[in-house]
Parts: C-alpha cells; structure tokens; sequence
C-alpha cells in the first residue's frame, strides 16, 4: 500500500485512501454522514497493486492519480499507464483510464475489488468494529450493498459505464488494448439513508465534469475574502490555504437547514462541534462574517431546552457534537446532539456580541436575543451546580466526557505532579469566557435589547467573579494562575497554556499579567513554534500527549491574541510569526496539533494522528494575521495598530468589511 494518504470531502462525505486512491488501511474508507458506505475499493491490474507515480489535488473535492505497473527491472518500465480522477460530491464519481503506450497488442486483466461494512465512525475510531449483516445484490449493472437495523437503513450503489465480470465482490474487465490505445470506464457512487438515495452532483464525461456550484462556490469564497499583499511568504501562503480548508469544511449539519457551518475538521471530526465551529468563526469574522452569522443560528437551532443526564443537557446549553450515524441513531450514544462541553455557551455570547461589532447586524442579535438569554440563564444557573460563582464541570452521562473544557481528553486536567484531578471541575479559562460573556451580553442588553437593568446586573457579576477569581485562582508559591479548582475547591497546579485564555477574556488583574505573559513565553512553556499546553517542567509533560505538552495552533494564536490584549504588541507579533514559520513548515496547512519538542530543526515534529485540514488551524492563521494588524472594532469605527517591531512588513490587508463599508488596513 501506498505510504501517502489521500483525503478528499465535500460536506459529511468524504473518502480516505492511500495515495494509489485504494483502501488499505484500518480507517480507510468511504464516508456519508458518519457511517462508512464502503469499507474496500481497492484496484488492481493483472493481479498486482499498482505502483504509485503522484497524485494531485486540484480542489478539496477532487484529485488525479498516475500510477502504472512495479517495474520488472531497472531501467525497464512497462508501456501502461493507469490514471483515475476521482470526485467526491456526496458521493463518488471516479473514471479510470488505462493507456498502452506500447507498439504492441496487451491482454490485460483490470479489477476492482469492494465491500461495505456501513461501521459507525465511532466504531472505525476506537476500532472496536460490531458485526452486521449486509447484503449484496448485483444487477444492471449495478452493485449495491444494503445493511438495515430496524428504522435505521444506509446503501451503497456502485454503477460502471463498461460491462465486465460483475460480483458482489466487485467487477472483472478483461480488456485488449492496440497499441497506443486507451480503455476508459466511468464509476459513479451514491449513498442513502434514511431520506433515500443522495445523488451525485458530478455526472459522466471526464474530470471535471462537475456541478456548476462546487468550483463556483471556491471562488466566489475566495473572493469575499479582504487581499492580502505581503512580501512575508509564510503568511501568503498559509493565508490562501487556510480560506481554502475553511471552504472545504463547510458542511449543512442540519437537515432541512440552508446554514452553513465549519465542521471540526477531518478525517474524525466532519460533525458538528460547538466549540470548534464558534472559535473558528470567531478567527474568520474580520475575513469573513458571514461564517459567525450561521453558526450561530444553526446552533441556535439546536440549543438544549430540557434536562437530559445522558446527553449532559439542560436548558439554554449550546451542544458539543451532532452526529447521525447508527449508534446515535439507536440511542447507544448520546449524539444527537451531545452537550457535553463547558464553553460553548459561553463562546455563542462571545461571539453574537463580536459579530455586532463587526457587521452592525442588529437584527441577527434581536432574532437571538431568546437564545441569548436561555445561555446567560444556563451560565447562572446549571453551569455553576454548587453556587460558589464558578462553573464547574462533572458528566452525568455513562458515556459523556470525563473533561468539557477544550482540552477534553481525560487525562488533560492533572496537577503539577502529574496526579489526575478528580471532579467536578471548574477549569481556570472557563471562567474567564463567562467574565467575557458577560461583560458582551451587558452591551448587548443595553444598546440592542432595551434591557438596562440585566446590562447592570451581568457587570456587576462581572467585577465580582474578576476579583474573586484573581485571588481563589493564583498560586502565590507559584507565580501563576492554576489550570483549576478540583471537586474540593483545591487548587490544580500544573502550569498550562490555559492560562493564555485568560489574557484574550480581559479577566486578569494588572498586578498578575505580566507574570502570566513571562510564563507563556518561557521556553518551558514555549516550544519555539508555539505554546505548549503543559510546560516542560511539570511531571505529566509529554510533547506527544495530545493535551499535555503538543502545541496547538488555535491555543497559540488565542495566547497571541491575548498578548495584543494586555498591550503586549511585540511579543504577540513575535509568537504570530513562529506559528506562521509552523505552517510553512507543514506545507502551509497547519495540522489540528504538533508535538511540543523544542525548536531545533527546520520543522516541528508532527504528531501520530492529526486532524487536518483543521477548522481552527486553518482559523489560527486568520486569528494571527489579525494579531499582526491590530484589529478591533472599538464604537462602531475600525482601529489598527502601527507595525510591530517584532515583523519587518510591509503588509497590508485589502477589503476588510466592517459595518458595511470595505476598508485598507497596512502595517
């Protein structure tokens, strides 16, 4: 099998090979709305694997493979060559194109073996994969795998444009190729659910050959997008890429819903994440606003309104993840949506107020205000259980997340000797998103909802949770804000990149910022790529630990972000430039994580098994690129700062929307 992997995606579906464009690998596959509609697509040519020559991508949707046969000898290679062009598009469109090059006659034997085994993608993932019972049938032409467990159904459809040996197995074609001849077939698949067949938005005649919409809606992306001109290579580069991956990740989570939404990121994550998708869109809004807009309405649509201990909900809660396959479906997992996660309530207030700033869409934040209160209800009430003013944590569900904060691997909260803290847990940059939160939600009650006295309440909530929290918060022997209280209100002392949250919410006290910022930027906690999320010098530091000791591009930018805060513009700028040196590293595109090893080599070390694209990597490098300009949206007018002497420039960023009226910003 081919070393190089192949990701192409267009919403849910997407379809994941090695580089040949054939499945291999335990998690390689087909993918429509987190069910696996073909588990084997693996071709061959006169019995042998094929060898790879290269592959491109020309968009997120569609790539070319070269490849021929091994060769016998050195210096002896053979007259065929094999090219497909796949197209994912909801489902599948692949042609294969057989070429001889030869002056003679070749009998060739061409096959393409394939299976369905319609696993859950959360089965895939802990590879822990129940026995199903599907069924093949083959006819017209048409091999079509069909699995069905009570009310819930997936199909497969697999049609050839050439006849050939047919099976429920896959197809046989013996072709006799002249010399200098091509033999050409055309593949279509199509998956359906529950709702019937969904058919494919790409149609016979070549690559290419696709639905208007899907090239026409790259550039029409593209360009809503502010220019941005730089002689600095890393950051044009990455630029363009990440508007790319953020185009690729949209998805319309909900059915009958015309929103549009990032999804997390792929292979894993291709759902809805309510965290992921508010931080993202919060990077995006100086690029592009429209993203904040219907996040927030799709998952307004999908605010919690009742109690439910196994889905971790209560009203007024923002979800976690939406997922729609088979386990979700027959209720073995919570997903539907799952609400799980501490912050994304609190991100949807951050993010309708950041949104206003931006566009003056009065009538977005009015159409949300229920919305809004039901979130600012939930802050108040369920997401502080012990009444103490902090929001604490502990899953009610058999299978919800031992941890709901962003860093929600079970083993991300420890103290500075490595000891697992035990619940509930009230995270340290959690409470800085609800002194954020509210501080936002004011204005908003103030100017937008006629509501003075909520307006006067939340800021006095505000002040009050800001000073107890600089106190209950710090480790004096330590010098720095703890990662959390644990369920004994004890302090958890590991000195983590969380700690960057708290500059981006404003909750930090003078008398401890610059403390805080001498801590992010000690090579302890700097790798020299970006900020670790546990320092070297704690003992549950491990730079390959996915939430303890990687570097993460989101939690980088957002320290960075929180530097340009608290007035700290060169430092920020510095930390904005190694991330964007890390993306240059990794081909422009930034993985969902790295491993934190110091900075000696030319790129970081990459970590086992990254999401990528990633929708808040590629939002880090719009968040970045704002830290190097300055923005804010401060009374109604955009403000830039003057360039910072940590970046030579020039740089200027052109068509920028702000409250309706383009502006040039240049540094």
């Amino acid at each position: 099998m081919s070393q190089a992997r192949l990701t192409l995606l267009d919403g849910s579906t997407f379809f994941t090979t090695d580089g040949l464009g054939d499945t291999g690998g335990p998690d390689d596959g087909l993918y429509f709305a987190d069910t696996r509609h073909l588990s084997v697509w693996r071709l061959t040519l006169n019995g042998e694997e094929l060898r790879l020559l290269s592959f491109d991508t020309p968009q997120y949707y569609s790539a070319r493979i070269h490849a021929t046969l091994p060769s016998a000898s050195v210096g002896v290679n053979p007259a065929l060559s094999v090219r497909r062009d796949r197209i994912v598009s909801t489902g599948v469109h692949e042609d294969v194109i057989v070429q001889n090059y030869g002056d003679e006659v070749c009998e060739l034997v061409l096959e393409l073996s394939l299976d369905a085994d319609f696993a859950d993608i959360f089965e895939v993932k802990d590879a822990n994969i129940g026995p199903r019972q599907v069924n093949a049938t083959v006819a017209d032409g048409t091999v079509t795998f069909a699995y069905r467990n009570g009310d819930f159904t997936r199909a497969t459809a697999v049609v050839f444009s050439e006849p050939g040996e047919l099976g429920p197995t896959g197809i046989r074609w013996a072709v006799r190729l002249p010399a200098h001849g091509e033999w050409m077939t055309c593949i279509d698949v199509t998956c359906s659910d529950n709702d019937g067949e969904h058919p494919l938005r790409v149609g016979h005649g070549g690559f290419g050959q696709l639905e208007p919409d899907m090239p026409q809606t790259m550039q029409q992306w593209l360009d809503a997008a502010p220019v941005l001109h730089t002689t600095f290579d890393p950051a044009r580069h990455a630029y363009r890429h990440a508007l790319m991956d953020l185009a690729a990740l949209r998805f319309h989570p909900l059915k009958g819903s015309a929103h549009s939404v990032p999804a997390a990121g792929a292979p894993w994550f291709m759902a809805l994440f309510g965290r992921d998708s508010l931080i993202t869109a919060y990077q995006a809004l100086p690029f592009h606003p429209r993203l904040a807009r219907t996040t927030l309405l799709a998952l307004s649509m999908v605010q919690a309104t009742e109690t439910d201990d196994f889905r971790d909900a209560d009203p007024g809660k923002i979800p976690h993840e939406l997922r729609h396959g088979e386990l979700t479906f027959t209720g073995r997992t919570p997903h539907s949506p799952y609400y799980g996660t501490h912050d994304a309530t609190l991100l949807f207030l951050i993010l309708l107020d950041e949104y206003e700033r931006w566009t003056a869409d009065t009538a977005l934040v009015r159409q949300l205000e229920p919305a809004a209160r039901a979130a600012v209800g939930w802050m108040r009430g369920p997401a502080d259980p012990d009444g103490d003013g902090y929001l604490e944590y502990r899953t009610r569900s058999p299978q919800g997340l031992a941890n709901q904060c962003w860093k929600d691997s079970w083993n991300s909260i420890m103290y500075a000797d490595g000891r697992i803290a035990s619940p509930p847990i009230a995270t340290c940059e959690i409470q800085g998103y609800a002194y954020d939160a509210r501080i936002r939600t004011a204005r908003l009650a103030r100017e937008l909802w006629g509501d003075p006295d909520l307006a006067e309440q939340l800021e006095k909530e505000a002040a009050a949770l800001r000073q107890r929290f600089n106190t209950d918060f710090w480790h004096p022997g330590r010098g720095h804000f703890v990662l959390a209280l644990d369920g004994d209100k004890r302090q958890v002392d590991a000195a983590t990149s969380n700690i960057g949250h708290l500059l981006w919410s404003g909750i930090v006290d003078d008398e401890h910022a610059a403390a805080t910022v001498a801590l992010l930027l000690d090579p302890r906690m700097s790798s020299g790529w970006g900020v670790r999320t546990m320092s070297s010098a704690d003992h549950g530091y491990n730079p390959i630990e996915y939430h303890d000791g990687t570097v993460w591009p989101h939690d980088t930018a957002i320290v960075a972000e929180g530097l340009r805060r608290y007035g700290h513009r060169d430092r920020a700028a510095e930390l904005a430039i190694k991330l964007l040196e890390a993306a240059a590293a990794f081909g422009y595109r930034l993985p969902e994580v790295f491993a934190g090893f110091d900075r000696e080599g030319n790129k970081p070390v990459e970590y086992p098994t990254p999401s990528s694209p990633q929708a808040w990597s590629a939002g880090s490098v719009l968040l970045v690129l704002r830290t190097l300009f300055g923005l804010d949206v401060v009374d109604g007018a955009l403000r830039r700062a003057e360039r910072p002497a940590a970046f030579d420039g020039p740089m200027r960023l052109e068509n920028v929307l702000v409250r309706g009226r383009r502006h040039t910003v240049e540094i």
